[in-house]
């Protein structure tokens, strides 16, 4: 007995149903067709789709929802993506009908027949009247007739009606949509079942009312099954006049510090290194540094420690709301921070096992040095002993560098709390030590100082070995100057960090766990670029 293999419709093919739009969710056919046929080739191709390095094994619609209006209607859609390495993610889409023939081909999921109708079924959000609706929901604080789908109105908000409503722009991991030009809401595309971190800090943030260096949570969607199964759905917050990212920002500078450099032209190679909790104040800076860095590049780093370090205070105040109260280190911290390090990093010896093929010269050498130290290194990381750490855990930032940071006239302001992608939703929220951030930073600087010369190196005057070697001198100063700063504030500010030897111990095992994690996405990625976190894990192991 043969089973016959239905054909798949072709993306120009129309999708019939003896439906109207109102009732198709009704239709098992419609059902059937969108998870097996409709959805796959789509979502593949979108930029918010995080299952690319994975085979989608089948899609399964678990939950959808109206929103509507008096006059159009909107489906929100809940999906899980199963994948035949046996893991699921979850994303959420909301669609509508469209019947305008001119639609773009290219933002068309397909072409539908509901009885005599002829049209589309497309991303909601491209239409301005979904994002009308959605916004006065928010301002009304309006919940649906659809189980608990709500509407919240936070403090940030201060507007009465919609004006209008605008795409931010590229298509990243989420949809951010600009309102009124004051509100950006970000619509989550991967969403879990549980509060998601951006909302949760965020909100508090703007609550405690104590880190004014944030957007201000001005509203969100959450959609509610049972007081502890929630699925944060957008979250939206008060926009930031800003110059952009703090990345583009100090790759900026850089570059013209390293252009300073080659014209001057000295030996680079007689200037060396500070070391890491060496204590330097700005006005006492060496000429060696100075004539070829501006003042106010070291005068944004401190103001960006200054920033980091009163977030954590803030975010280390609360004494009632347990999601937020301190913690000291315990067996259980270690056994869950051991147990997922160990995991990552010989995840990432078997792909420089695998890619050595890929890497020639420096990348190499620091390849084969990464392998045969690995047993250092796993050492090194299972080296974590809680009964002789002082210091607090908190929740933090959880990804932060560079580019989760906005400029604004010389002040910095810090956004998207998601926490690291890699991680899953529970371990995101686990209280981690607050120099973990600072050990993020710090990387940040290293990748800002590399990819500047990886960019520019025909305009400097130098060669790759000089270069990199003033590139350590110049990293040197930057996390100097930054630690300086912050660890003064957050011990005057009553946030226990450990002392010397404990803050040194911290960042660098924080900082080697960021650089194995760096290791795996540039091995992925862009094998050129694992000299950076191959030599920061040198680094470290040298030191």
């Amino acid at each position: 007995m043969t089973t016959e293999t239905k054909p798949k419709k072709d993306l120009n093919d129309e999708y019939v149903y003896k439906s109207d739009w109102p009732e198709l969710f009704e239709n098992p056919q419609f059902i059937e067709e969108l998870c097996e046929d409709i959805l796959e080739p789509y979502i593949i191709t979108k930029r918010w789709y995080g299952g690319k390095a994975s085979a989608l094994k089948y899609i399964e619609l678990i939950d959808h929802f109206k929103i509507q209006d008096n006059n159009d209607a909107f489906y929100g859609l809940v999906l899980e993506v199963n994948f035949r390495e046996a893991f699921v993610q979850n994303y959420f889409i909301p669609i509508a009908l469209v019947t305008d023939q001119s639609f773009p081909q290219e933002d068309i999921i397909t072409k539908i027949q509901l009885n005599d109708v002829h049209g589309f079924l497309v991303d909601a959000t491209l239409l301005e009247s979904f994002r009308k609706q959605i916004f006065e929901k928010i301002l009304e604080g309006a919940k649906t007739k659809y189980k608990g789908l709500e509407f919240r109105r936070g403090r940030g908000c201060k507007d009465t009606e919609y004006i209008s409503s605008r795409f931010l722009g590229a298509e990243q991991s989420n949809t951010s949509i600009i309102f009124n030009d004051k509100y950006i809401l970000k619509i989550f595309r991967r969403i879990f079942v549980d509060q998601n971190p951006d909302y949760e800090i965020n909100k508090y943030l703007t609550e405690k009312g104590v880190f004014k260096n944030t957007p201000k949570y001005s509203g969100s969607i959450t959609l509610r099954f049972s007081d502890k199964n929630v699925i944060t759905i957008a979250l939206m917050q008060r926009l930031v006049k800003n110059q952009g990212d703090a990345w583009e920002y100090f790759l900026d500078q850089l570059k013209g510090i390293f252009k300073k450099l080659s014209e001057i032209h000295p030996d680079v190679t007689k200037i060396q290194p500070i070391g890491m909790f060496d204590k330097i104040d700005l006005s006492i800076i060496p000429d060696e540094i100075m004539n070829y860095c501006p003042m106010s590049f070291f005068e944004d780093i401190d103001q960006l420690a200054l920033r980091t370090a009163q977030m954590h205070v803030a975010l280390g105040l609360e004494r009632i709301n347990t999601q937020f109260t301190p913690q000291t280190y315990s067996n259980d911290y270690s056994v869950w921070l051991k147990n997922r390090l160990i995991y990552q990093f010989e995840n990432r010896v078997n792909l420089v096992e695998n890619n050595l093929h890929k890497l020639e010269g420096l990348r190499l050498e620091l390849a084969q040095e990464f392998l045969d130290k690995k047993k250092e290194i796993r050492k090194r990381l299972l080296d974590f002993d809680e009964s002789k750490l002082k210091g607090e855990r908190i929740r933090i930032h959880g990804d932060y560098h560079l580019g989760q940071v906005l400029v604004s006239d010389h002040d910095f302001y810090i956004i998207d709390f998601e926490g690291e992608p890699e991680s899953t939703i529970r371990d995101r929220k686990v209280k981690q030590p607050p120099l973990k951030d600072v050990a993020g930073i710090f990387r940040s600087f290293n990748y800002a100082v590399y990819s500047t010369i990886f960019n520019n190196m025909e305009d400097f005057r130098y060669t790759k070995e000089e270069l990199f070697h003033f590139a350590e001198v110049l990293y040197s100063y930057m996390v100097t100057v930054f630690l300086r700063r912050y660890v003064k504030y957050v011990q005057s500010h009553n946030l226990s960090i450990g002392y010397k030897k404990e803050i040194k111990f911290m960042l660098n095992y924080c900082l080697l766990e960021k650089a194995v994690y760096e290791l795996g996405y540039e091995l992925n990625s862009r094998p050129r670029w694992a000299v950076i976190p191959l030599k920061g894990i040198s680094r470290i192991i040298n030191s």
